[in-house]
């Protein structure tokens, strides 16, 4: 059995399921009303409460659940599922990340937690000019497709008249991003300004990011460098002098 309710607003929707589930409580109760929040609200997020392993699924069900992942692939906003059974779990965890959006795992006990996470910023973005000529760009906490709203838009104004311009990406507080849809804004927002940035330096201590400086070298032809946490004024440095 699948019921839906709305959770103070057609873009927050609670789903609750519990045994049997079957073809029929999708085509009949869930996809209408995810097809109805999403019409109204364009994007939702979503609480799934399941009460249920993958044996309370009938074939047709299971069919019925991946259908309707593919076609409202762009309409999640966040996901949030509750649930105690381990093999759930599991297979949560495998494919969340490759969701456009943000998935989180709660246990059943934990669903008031679920809605909070919902409602709640995952991070933030900070842009902030640090001379005429040199912008630093730092990402803090868990970024999602919703905190890019509205930052290309900040980055365009403080890079008005700052061209040629250094960047300073500061990653000391990131966490990574929430699903595929903020990593693809994040390159979207970052690629527009290819072609004015002279000089790029990447602080933190994560691996990826010495990484991420060899990348943006040689795909981007961007003089890029790694810094450590504790070098950011050494950065701050390289990218206004080259020394």
């Amino acid at each position: 059995m699948i019921e839906v309710t709305e959770a103070g607003g057609p873009e927050f929707l609670e789903v609750r399921m519990t045994a049997p589930i079957t073809e029929s409580d999708y085509t009949d109760v869930l996809t209408p009303a995810i097809d109805r929040a999403i019409e109204q609200a364009e994007n939702i997020r979503l609480l799934v409460i399941l009460d249920g392993g993958p044996g309370d699924f009938t074939a047709g069900a299971m069919w019925q659940d991946s259908r309707m992942g593919f076609k409202h692939w762009r309409g999640f906003d966040r996901c949030a599922i509750a649930t105690d059974d381990s093999t759930m779990k599991r297979l949560i965890s495998m494919f969340g990340v490759l969701m456009p959006c943000p998935v989180a795992l709660f246990g059943l006990s934990e669903a008031d937690d679920a809605r909070r996470w919902l409602r709640e910023s995952l991070g933030s973005i900070q842009i902030d000019a640090v001379d005429d000529s040199t912008v630093c760009v730092r990402l803090m906490g868990k970024l999602d497709s919703e905190i890019y709203e509205g930052k290309s838009e900040d980055l365009d104004n403080l890079l008005a008249g700052k061209s040629p311009f250094g960047l300073v990406i500061d990653l000391r507080e990131f966490d990574g991003w929430q699903g595929l849809g903020a990593l693809r804004d994040h390159f979207a927002m970052a690629s527009a300004h290819v072609g004015q940035l002279t000089r790029a330096a990447i602080v933190g201590d994560a691996g990826w990011q010495k990484m991420a400086s060899k990348v943006g070298t040689h795909a981007f032809g961007v003089n890029a460098k790694h810094f450590g946490a504790d070098d950011f004024d050494k950065a701050v440095t390289w990218v206004q002098t080259g020394a």
